[in-house]
């Protein structure tokens, strides 16, 4: 998997008030709204996967490609949101964005065995241990938020640091949901590092 967030040499302050005073009106409620339909979809389409999974070992390549094309949008709200980039995220599973990228090689065969475990076994040895650490990430992450929202004010410039460690904890999220979600058998690593 390779989830990266363009580190910009400048921000625009006037994104930056905009989202922040109505980004919840402009920006999460419509996409949010969409986003909800197309991730239960999503959700009945894992199922079917797991069925299939079970009986062939192989996930369906365009049920695959679906999930992949809704982790893109969901990544291009959070990038704003996060205020990670500037613009305004592109709607629907086939938008592109020039500031955030996600790819996920399709796997030919997903162990069987794997997708049980993980199924009952996944809260265990994957959620808690992983939701542990992240949970403070996401603590240390806020704050680092607030910290880099006042420099983009006063500097128009994302603390280049705080960029690093933001997306990193993205990547760790979405490494994790990769795994649980029966599309890919390689255990998420405990780093938000991009070649981990």
């Amino acid at each position: 998997m390779k989830l990266s967030v363009t580190y910009q040499e400048t921000y625009s302050r006037s994104e930056l008030l905009l989202r922040t005073i109505f980004g919840a009106l402009y920006i999460v409620l419509p996409h949010v709204f969409l986003l909800v339909f197309m991730g239960l979809w999503g959700t009945i389409l894992s199922l079917i996967a797991f069925i299939s999974i079970l009986f062939t070992g192989r996930y369906p390549e365009s049920m695959f490609e679906f999930q992949v094309q809704l982790l893109r949008w969901q990544l291009r709200v959070n990038a704003r949101i996060q205020n990670l980039s500037d613009g305004y995220p592109s709607f629907g599973l086939n938008g592109t964005d020039e500031f955030t990228s996600f790819e996920v090689e399709y796997p030919e065969r997903i162990s069987r065995g794997a997708t049980l475990l993980r199924t009952f076994f996944g809260i265990f040895y994957v959620i808690l241990p992983h939701a542990f650490i992240l949970y403070f990430r996401i603590i240390w992450g806020t704050i680092l938020q607030i910290y880099a929202w006042f420099s983009v004010l006063f500097t128009a410039e994302f603390p280049k640091s705080a960029h690093v460690f933001l997306v990193g904890t993205l990547r760790w999220q979405y490494r994790v949901n990769l795994y649980m979600a029966n599309m890919t058998d390689v255990y998420p690593p405990f780093s938000g590092d991009e070649n981990a």
